[in-house]
């Protein structure tokens, strides 16, 4: 085959292309031009070197040839004879001859053994990149150890090989991971383990430390994305330079805060005992022994586990911590006493049952006629699920004893005794029988729940009799007062900015605690609201809760029907009370078409309904507010009005008009979300939302219908005061009143012509649109901007006091002047002033005096002064 051996010069061959033809001929020549490939490169060895060769360009282009004529294609023993002596060849293989090799002789084919062998050929020579590349070539890493083909690479700075090796395969990037992160162990020698490896060229012991690992093991980490944790060590190594880092910067530079310092240290060190271990070193080396104790406590690092100096100091804090924990409860527990509604009974007339004997006191006590008996209960928070929840403990209290009947116990021996009616049976007598009052708060739905556990319970709230539902009572109380005094006794109401003894805040309260505190002086301590009441054993804290919640229904009870109307109630409140159960008001989700929202919160159907009785009349004098920030405009027309009004500013939180209504006993005006939050820190009826979307006006109307609020001309501007200067535009008095801004100001003549005056910017076209609508002519210093905005009946504007008698009179206001009297479009009206300057009301007053003498007394001077308190 000449034109296949190097021999032959390829002088002759001009261009590329000739000698791609001459080589496709001799293949075509050949009987095996596989076998023939193989004498060329045993033959000759000048493929051998680097570059492409022409024995790689001869092996490229039989590559694409056999692609075309598949038929050449050898299998069998032949082949495998072909791949024996192709594997004599690839010993002294250049890396850019073994793909085409590989694909001529299919040697991913060949026996997989005889490939793993002939790479373990290559690697005992200490051909390890050679031996790496085959591999990878012929994908055999899976069946290969990886740390033994990729440290010899590691050590001869081959990286980017050793990426190539693994980057196919994730199970052998975790493997790689791990074994550099052993690496990087403080015991680890990387020089003994280079020893193992012989031959290695290109070594440098230097190069190949932790600092290196530690980037390289990075940069695998971000390449292959594999879970920083498989690599503890290196993470550990950099974890504890920041550590090192933050103690720098607090106690050398001293450059950061010890809030900020302590937050990192936290972050840094998680729940990791390697670097807990080294905080407490640093803090040793930097802090004293009672700083480290302390870490030590907050890692929750075991004694033994820490020095021996640290362990002592740790020991000596938690005897410290306990006697402060200990007088913190007995400070705590005495705060309780004095803030809060404390039990008048001792302890042991608390009495937990459990089982049926037990309950054989509790029977012959509550079920005596005549008796007073405060009922409560308590049932695992729902947190949103469906259903009624089930009670877990049913409180009974009488005089100087309360029972807690602990009802999945009683009902659950009650089945296995075959006597699951006998409780249902003691429940519904209580309810039934009218000689004994029952006492609650919102027992509707204490009996839905109790329906909800029992089932033949249900109905009972139809069966009920002589039930005093408090709830109705605590409605009469809020409705009935426009303060917290009753009868004297000033409460002491919290606002939520009031600290607590551990520093938080405490929210008003509500509810029956509202109650207990309006009536008896102290709330309900209502920590233990929340609880899980289904976990037994109860705790001590909830048991004593459990007992005052139903113990204090009988104090309010009995305080209230002493002296009833020293609470505002009246004086047949037993009679009135005793009866069925008050159903709580439901939220609906959606109102319909008939229905709208009052001004309240609550729901009204229809308009031709009323629901209760409206209140009784009262004065502006009678009636004070608070406004939000969101309502100044109404707060501004209801002062005009004589009503007593505080305002919140624009950067007011809208809580801060609770606090003002219950200091000074107002009602809360609100719109929108705030209403929702307001309304439950104060009593019922005591916060009221009006509609934003309208005016002031008709929102002061709203307020006042509501209120029933009746308003006389004494008091249109009876909280308003005299003020020496005028400035402003003028507008009618009706538009006086929404502003909320001007008084009266009376000068000594009493015959005089009235003006009006509003005090905004001068020339304002915005503001002229409030006068265009009265027919009154205008007094100005500047007239052009002012005059071009009216129509043109109106215009032009008096100049000035100057000017005032000629105006008044062309306007057909004179006796004397051109127009009959009264002018047909100004009729009588009063002149208005729009003077940007201020204006000394007796400037216009001295011009007034001398024009009422040919004026009729209808018209009189009324100058409105620019400030309104």
């Amino acid at each position: 085959m000449p034109l296949l051996h190097p021999a032959n010069p390829p002088s002759s061959l001009e261009t590329t292309s000739n000698l791609k033809e001459e080589i496709r001929r001799g293949f075509a020549g050949l009987e095996d031009p596989l076998a023939g490939l193989l004498d060329m490169l045993e033959s000759n060895g000048d493929w051998k070197g680097k570059g492409h060769s022409l024995g790689y360009y001869i092996s490229s282009e039989l590559q694409l040839w056999m692609k075309e004529h598949p038929a050449v294609q050898q299998s069998g023993m032949k082949l495998k004879k072909l791949q024996a002596r192709v594997f004599r060849i690839l010993d002294q293989c250049p890396a850019n001859l073994l793909d085409p090799l590989i694909s001529i002789y299919q040697l991913h084919t060949a026996d997989r053994n005889y490939l793993l062998g002939h790479v373990s050929h290559l690697y005992h020579r200490g051909d390890y990149k050679e031996a790496a590349i085959l591999s990878i070539k012929l994908k055999l890493q899976p069946d290969q150890d990886v740390e033994k083909m990729c440290a010899p690479l590691l050590f001869q700075d081959k990286i980017n090989l050793v990426e190539d090796y693994v980057a196919e395969y994730p199970e052998l990037q975790c493997r790689l991971l791990e074994i550099l992160d052993t690496w990087c162990e403080p015991d680890f020698n990387i020089r003994d383990m280079a020893r193992q490896y012989q031959g290695l060229s290109r070594y440098k012991p230097d190069k190949l430390n932790r600092k290196m690992l530690s980037k390289l093991i990075f940069r695998l980490l971000d390449r292959f994305n594999v879970d920083p944790a498989l690599c503890p060590n290196v993470i550990n190594q950099r974890h504890l330079r920041t550590l090192n880092y933050l103690f720098y910067k607090r106690f050398v530079e001293k450059t950061m805060t010890q809030e900020n310092w302590a937050d990192h240290i936290q972050s840094t060190v998680g729940e990791n005992r390697w670097l807990q271990g080294h905080l407490i070193q640093l803090l040793l080396r930097y802090c004293d022994l009672n700083t480290a104790a302390r870490w030590a406590q907050r890692c929750s690092l075991p004694e033994e586990v820490l020095p021996s100096e640290v362990a002592d100091e740790l020991q000596k804090l938690e005897i410290q911590e306990r006697v402060e924990e200990a007088t913190k409860e007995e400070n705590y527990k005495e705060v309780k006493k004095k803030d809060y509604y404390q039990l008048p009974i001792p302890r042991a007339n608390i009495r937990l049952l459990q089982n049926w004997e037990e309950m054989m006191q509790c029977y012959e006590k509550v079920l005596k006629p005549g008796q007073i008996v405060g009922i409560d209960m308590e049932w695992r928070p729902s947190f949103g699920m469906v259903g009624k929840p089930r009670v877990s403990l049913l409180q009974l209290a009488v005089r100087d004893e309360v029972f807690l009947l602990d009802l999945p116990r009683l009902l659950e021996q009650a089945e296995v005794k075959g006597e699951k009616e006998k409780l249902p049976h003691f429940i519904q007598r209580l309810y039934s029988d009218a000689t004994i009052t029952k006492l609650g708060y919102g027992m509707s739905g204490d009996l839905s729940s109790l329906a909800a556990t029992c089932s033949t319970l249900k109905g009972m709230d139809k069966q009920s009799q002589s039930v005093v539902d408090l709830l109705t009572i605590d409605k009469l109380l809020q409705k009935s007062s426009t303060d917290w005094k009753k009868g004297g006794l000033k409460v002491d109401v919290l606002s939520p900015e009031q600290s607590c003894e551990d520093g938080g805040l405490r929210q008003p309260e509500k509810g029956l605690s509202l109650l207990v505190q309006h009536v008896l002086g102290k709330p309900l301590d209502k920590t233990e609201q929340m609880s899980n009441w289904e976990k037994r054993p109860l705790r001590e804290e909830q048991i004593l809760y459990a007992a005052s919640d139903a113990y204090c229904l009988l104090e309010v009870y009995e305080k209230l029907c002493k002296d009833p109307e020293s609470f505002g109630l009246s004086s047949d409140l037993t009679e009135s009370l005793v009866g069925k159960p008050s159903v709580k008001p439901r939220a609906k989700k959606q109102l319909n078409k008939q229905e709208v929202p009052s001004p309240s919160g609550q729901q009204c159907k229809g308009s031709d309904k009323e629901t209760s009785c409206p209140p009784a009349p009262i004065s502006p004098k009678e009636f004070s507010v608070v406004c939000d920030n969101m309502l100044q405009g109404l707060g501004r027309y209801l002062r005009c009005l004589g009503v007593d009004v505080r305002m919140l500013e624009n950067e007011d939180d809208h809580r801060k008009a609770a606090e003002i209504a219950r200091q000074e006993g107002r009602v809360i005006l609100t719109s929108g979300l705030p209403y929702q939050t307001l309304r439950s820190h104060v009593g019922e009826g005591r916060c009221f939302s009006v509609n934003c979307s309208e005016k002031a006006k008709e929102q002061a109307l709203q307020v006042l219908k509501h209120f029933n609020v009746h308003v006389t001309l004494a008091d249109i501007f009876s909280r308003c005061q005299v003020s020496q200067q005028v400035r402003g535009h003028c507008i009618a008095q009706e538009q006086v009143c929404f502003l909320g801004c001007h008084h009266a100001f009376t000068t000594p003549d009493p015959c005089r012509p009235r003006a009006q005056c509003w005090r905004q910017a001068a020339g304002s076209p915005a503001g002229l649109k409030a006068v265009c609508e009265p027919s009154r002519p205008i007094l100005t210093y500047g007239s052009s901007v002012i005059t071009s905005a009216l129509p043109p009946w109106r215009a032009p504007a008096v100049s000035g006091p100057s000017q005032f008698g000629q105006q008044w009179e062309a306007q057909g206001r004179g006796l004397g002047g051109r127009g009959s009297w009264p002018c047909p479009r100004l009729s009588s009206a009063p002149p208005l002033c729009t003077s940007s300057c201020h204006i000394r009301a007796s400037c216009w007053v001295r011009i007034a005096s001398r024009l009422t003498q040919n004026f009729p007394p209808v018209s009189w001077l009324r100058v409105m002064a620019q400030k309104c308190f």
